[in-house]
């Protein structure tokens, strides 16, 4: 079953900037431009904690106020200098709910020269929710958003919008100052605001997806707890009873031992115990098939929204390896043609297998100009840890190994058995075949376009068969020797034979 081929759509090369001021803190991105895939060329944070005191007083932080103005300013004036085309600057919880709020907004717009947009708990649920279509296309469960002044829960349907969306007072800044961080309080305050939501059995059996960045820190810490092999956080995923016992794991860590876990941010640990509650009650009360943590949300949720159609509904992982492919490749078209031509060994494949089998062969020349001696290893450690969306962790191990057996590596690189650890045998030797499979194809045609489509691949009951035509001079003798047995191993055939025809 094969995957779509990726179109080029339209592409619209140039900057776009998005402000987005939470309860806590105020960030840029800037992003390349309106490709399927958010390329941020610039990224800062600000810590102002606007929504500090917000809960008992109702108006916004005097001091955050102050330092917000001066944030704001200066990613005005950055964003100006790179020229974006457009710049949105979205308020959230804290400004929103704060009586201060309108007045502060007109405040920074005279000050600033900008227009601001303040959403309303709708709509930073929907623009949360779009942000994970835009990394997940297809989807589907519920999607739970954490900041500092509020968490926005929105329904998914298989890639849309569903219509249920709810928004809480309840981020880990609000939640931590009116329960002066007593937990027994805090918990009852979330099950006082969750307990009556009309619509938890739309998240029953089906995934949860967590965004926002206290949930991210604990995520980090998931992984540091168990070993898992992969540090990438976006598409992390834990069985749902499993997540439970974790966060209850951590709960009982010293501060000591959890500040010891690599990249996680000292600002984020005095939010920790909050978050994972927060978190802890979701899981209850919308009883998911499993917990996914996404890196993405509002931002690119806002950034998949200005997208054009034609560049919307495109795969971000394939349209993502068709760039790297015009980029980095010596014959980009030759990902295609390869596609095609190994087809034969994979009949019954699924969509998802086909989806993956093509990122490899758009893939499978991107890294020809790395040292020989480490271009096996370079490509594999780029593939495994690249921030690409829509691939899960064990889609990316497949994929990582598939392109480390393409450039001939071994057993002898400690992060392939890494990827492995993440995979059945059947997907390991499916990854080992697709690689092998890729190396063949490559040796046989240079990777020149055009000489593929005058050979054939296929299975002939105990051996693998390669025909190549004999009037062609490019397919020499040295083809014939027994260099790709390890292929036809994999593909479960007794040996490999060229027949020239």
């Amino acid at each position: 079953m094969m995957p779509l081929a990726v179109h080029s759509g339209t592409v619209t090369h140039q900057h776009i900037a998005i402000v987005d001021m939470g309860s806590n803190s105020i960030r840029l991105v800037v992003y390349d431009a309106l490709t399927r895939t958010p390329v941020a060329i610039f990224n800062e944070k600000a810590v102002c904690a606007l929504g500090q005191g917000l809960e008992s007083s109702g108006r916004l932080n005097p001091q955050g106020k102050a330092a917000a103005i001066e944030v704001l300013q200066r990613f005005v004036r950055l964003a100006r200098a790179m020229e974006v085309s457009v710049l949105d600057i979205l308020a959230t919880a804290a400004v929103r709910e704060a009586k201060d709020g309108p007045a502060f907004v007109k405040t920074l717009e005279s000050r600033c020269g900008v227009d601001i947009t303040v959403l309303t708990g709708e709509q930073e649920a929907q623009l949360a929710a779009m942000g994970v279509l835009c990394g997940t296309p297809s989807a589907d469960g519920v999607v739970a958003d954490l900041g500092g002044g509020s968490l926005e829960l929105v329904a998914l349907d298989h890639g849309k919008l569903a219509g249920p969306c709810a928004t809480f007072p309840l981020g880990v800044l609000r939640l931590g100052e009116a329960s002066s961080g007593i937990r027994a309080l805090a918990e009852q305050m979330i099950d006082n605001r969750l307990k009556d939501m009309a619509w938890w059995s739309e998240a029953h059996g089906r995934p949860l997806y967590a965004v926002g960045g206290a949930w991210r820190a604990l995520a980090r810490l998931c992984i540091a707890q168990t070993g898992h092999p992969l540090h990438v956080l976006d598409n992390f995923t834990l069985e749902a009873g499993e997540a439970m016992g974790l966060f209850d794991l951590i709960a009982r860590q010293s501060r000591k031992s959890i500040e010891k876990v690599p990249g996680l941010a000292r600002k984020r640990l005095v939010h920790l115990p909050m978050a994972a509650l927060l978190l802890e009650k979701v899981l209850y009360y919308a009883k998911p098939s499993r917990l996914i943590f996404s890196v993405y949300g509002m931002r690119e949720g806002q950034f998949y929204r200005s997208l054009p159609p034609d560049v919307q509904w495109q795969d971000p992982l394939i349209a993502s390896c068709v760039d790297m492919a015009h980029t980095a490749g010596r014959f980009p078209e030759h990902g295609e043609e390869i596609l095609q031509w190994m087809a034969p060994l994979f009949s019954h494949e699924t969509a998802q297998q086909g989806r993956l089998r093509y990122a490899a062969c758009l893939l499978s020349d991107v890294f020809w100009n790395e040292h020989p001696d480490y271009r096996a290893e370079q490509a594999f450690l780029r593939v495994f840890r690249l921030p690409f969306m829509g691939l899960g962790h064990q889609d990316r191990a497949a994929l990582a190994l598939s392109v480390y057996a393409r450039y001939g590596g071994d057993d002898a690189l400690p992060q392939a058995e890494d990827a492995r650890s993440l995979l059945g045998e059947e997907d390991q030797r499916r990854a080992q075949m697709i690689g092998l499979a890729l190396r063949l194809g490559h040796t046989v045609s240079g990777g020149v376009p055009g000489l593929l489509r005058t050979t054939r691949l296929f299975p002939r009951r105990d051996r693998l068969l390669l025909e190549l035509p004999k009037s062609e001079p490019a397919f020499g003798p040295e083809l014939g020797d027994r260099r790709f047995d390890k292929l036809a191993r994999a593909a479960g055939y007794e040996r490999f034979e060229v027949r020239k025809v």
